[in-house]
């Protein structure tokens, strides 16, 4: 693109500038950490002072080196020869036994040097026996079992990574089983293709997250370059519909996907990612691609006030922030790499839609719609959604899904996004859900899916009925009857979001103990009778509780596990318990709690 462009008005963006903009830092960055990178005999264990050892490091950096120096144009970076040490990074990979997405991002980053192996620099900088451990990276049955057409312990989500690393190695010539990719192609889309427009995380138990929309992009992604024009037809539903939740939940910053297990950056780039998607494949953009450009921007915004340009990373293990167990230290480096990676693909391909359609500027900030519905994911024995609300002030969107174990904080039937609430990362806790302790010392709480769920008119409340609980400490999915009925009643009534809770007895129960907390982003509480004024970086949260039968405690969360939040810490939680009690036949528990955003 030209860079000549006349400065676009304060309230709107230049497509030109903020094009060079990405592009400048993305050169910067990636030359950065490549002249870091002082050999690959051994390959250093850090850059930057950040690991190198986790899953997926260097497919990760080697997909963004390549995509710097295709794009970019300069195959010679940081004063070095990018594809040789592209061969480098995968030998790498394919000898310490990478798997899934470290097999996507290395054939992604073999084929941008081109499709054509017999002129692919980092192809030709190889020799026979290196070509042979690079055949072995570019073969997705080290993660996928072709008998069982399945992947190998691992989420649903990663036959989607099976299938494109297969259309990829085929169009390269590397794999040429015409049968193999087809059959790994249509398992992978197997769930789009036999109707479900959402897709299940974990088959049978009915996880629903962020993954569904990114599996149907891949499934996508690897029926274009497979040819398989039948499968792209019956992804079409999904996608369509897919793209309308993403933009409903969206917040006006730019984070997508509140709940589950891919938070924080991954949102943020989520953005990124869709909206380029949407930039190239217009038949699914849910608003005009003006707006959807303004919230890239957003997205963008907050992408570029995270990277800490001295140490040359995200700042995804900043004090406060939280991530799942997997994102750990030894993957800092991957994550940034990753994410660099993403920016420059994304941005690419979403400047090249700009340009296409001929939009050279764009608003600052996106003007979403109000938003009060409830989306379905799954209508059977046991039912799943999610109520997407956003209004004003009031923004929130509260899953009723299943978790990776029972009652885990990511997807709790809560208001993710709501100002000032948050729960910790990855921590089996009574997040705005209560854990009642039965006799016999087992856990349960009212989560993980619905028997009902009564969605209710306009799109301002919701009710749930729970007579199956989940159990804490058993596996994922399951629930059981325990002689307590939940019913759940949720209400938006101005600035206030209230839910009422009765829990009833179907015959005699003794509860040992009954517990629920209210963490929060405040860094201060003021205790006002009944109410509690939480105050701290995301404004003003009012908490008023009636439930005459508990105590209430302000506890400090510290420094520790719980204090751990996807965008930063929660340092207030409002804790109530009461002690044992009998419940008679028929008799009801009924409490109530209402989260005004004040400011």
């Amino acid at each position: 693109m030209a860079r000549n462009a006349q400065k676009a008005p304060a309230s709107m963006v230049s497509t030109l500038q903020i094009d060079a903009e990405i592009r400048d830092f993305a050169a910067r960055e990636i030359a950065a950490h490549f002249g870091n990178i002082k050999t690959m005999d051994p390959p250093p264990d850090r850059v930057f002072n950040a690991q190198t050892v986790g899953d997926f490091s260097w497919g990760s950096f080697a997909r963004a080196l390549a995509a710097q120096a295709d794009i970019g144009g300069q195959r010679t970076i940081a004063g070095k020869d990018t594809a040789r040490a592209i061969a480098e990074m995968g030998l790498h990979e394919s000898r310490q036994g990478g798997k899934s997405f470290a097999q996507l991002y290395s054939t992604l980053a073999l084929r941008h040097y081109g499709t054509d192996l017999s002129k692919n620099a980092v192809w030709l900088s190889m020799n026979e026996s290196e070509r042979k451990e690079w055949h072995s990276l570019l073969d997705p049955t080290r993660f996928y079992d072709a008998k069982k057409r399945a992947v190998i312990n691992l989420p649903e989500n990663y036959l989607g990574v099976a299938a494109r690393v297969s259309a990829m190695s085929f169009q390269m010539g590397v794999l040429k089983d015409r049968a193999f990719l087809d059959s790994v192609v249509e398992k992978a889309a197997e769930q789009f293709t036999n109707g479900a427009i959402y897709a299940d995380d974990s088959p049978p138990t009915g996880r629903y997250d962020r993954y569904s929309n990114e599996y149907a992009r891949f499934c996508w992604d690897a029926a274009d370059i497979a040819g398989r024009n039948d499968i792209k037809e019956k992804l079409k539903p999904s996608l369509k519909q897919q793209m309308k939740l993403w933009w409903d939940l969206v917040s006006p910053a730019g984070y997508g996907y509140n709940w589950g297990r891919s938070q924080g950056l991954v949102s943020y780039l989520d953005t990124l990612e869709i909206v380029a998607f949407l930039g190239a494949n217009p038949e699914f953009r849910p608003a005009p691609i003006t707006e959807l450009a303004a919230l890239y921007n957003q997205a963008w915004i907050w992408l570029k006030a995270d990277y800490n340009s001295q140490s040359h990373m995200f700042r995804v293990f900043d004090y406060g922030r939280g991530n799942y167990s997997y994102i750990n230290p030894s993957r800092e480096w991957q994550q940034t790499g990753t994410g660099l990676g993403k920016i420059i693909l994304a941005n690419d391909t979403f400047a090249k839609s700009l340009a296409a359609e001929k939009i050279t500027s764009f608003p600052v900030v996106p003007t979403l719609p109000n938003v009060a519905r409830f989306e379905f994911f799954a209508k059977g024995e046991k039912q799943e959604g999610v109520w997407l609300f956003r209004r004003g002030n009031m923004r929130f969107a509260l899953p009723i899904t299943v978790g990776t174990k029972p009652a885990i904080s990511d997807y709790l039937p809560v208001p993710y996004g709501l100002s000032g609430f948050a729960p910790p990362v990855e921590e089996v806790y009574p997040a705005l859900v209560p854990f009642i302790t039965l006799a016999d010392g087992k856990v349960y709480a009212a989560s993980d899916g619905a028997d009902e769920i009564i969605p209710g008119g306009g799109g301002s409340s919701l009710q749930t009925v729970n007579g199956k609980w989940a159990r804490i400490g058993s596996k994922s999915g399951e629930r059981f009857p325990i002689a307590l009925t939940s019913s759940v009643s949720w209400s938006v009534e101005g600035n206030r979001l209230i839910r009422r809770e009765v829990v009833e007895a179907q015959e005699d129960v003794s509860i040992k103990k009954w517990r629920v907390a209210i963490p929060s982003t405040a860094s201060s509480v003021r205790p006002d009778e009944k109410k509690f004024v939480l105050a701290g970086r995301e404004g003003k949260l009012i908490v008023s509780v009636n439930a005459p039968f508990a105590q209430s405690e302000i506890q400090a969360a510290g420094d520790g596990v719980l204090s751990k939040g996807v965008l930063g810490a929660i340092p207030i939680h409002l804790v109530l318990t009461s002690g044992e009690r009998q419940l008679r036949k028929g008799e009801k528990l009924v409490w109530e709690i209402s989260l005004e955003i004040v400011e």
